[in-house]
């Protein structure tokens, strides 16, 4: 399984209701990817604000394989959402941070 980790430093100016229709955007990308397991969005609560440089929300996917996780950057939608999101982050590119892992 692979754990697809976004975290997000979105403008300060960016609405909960915003974030809501992200998310909702991504998580429905569940439905229309096979192989997709999970979906789950969360906020950070470290007190090291020092460290932590604004990133204070994010998400994950889980995907089956790798070959799932490829099929999720190449899907178009996923491609738009992601041009929403870099939009609405500090430094656009530089307000997100993206890990992938084996799980």
């Amino acid at each position: 399984m692979i754990r697809h980790i976004v975290a997000l430093n979105f403008h300060a100016d960016i609405t909960e209701a915003d974030k809501i229709a992200l998310y909702d955007d991504l998580r429905a990308l569940c439905t229309v990817i096979d192989g997709v397991i999970n979906f789950q969005i969360r906020q950070n609560i470290s007190p090291e604000t020092a460290v932590v440089r604004g990133f204070c929300d994010l998400f994950w996917f889980d995907f089956r394989d790798i070959t799932v996780r490829d099929a999720y950057l190449d899907d178009q939608t996923h491609q738009a959402i992601g041009a929403r999101i870099v939009a609405a982050t500090e430094g656009g590119a530089d307000g997100i941070l993206v890990l992938d892992f084996e799980v």
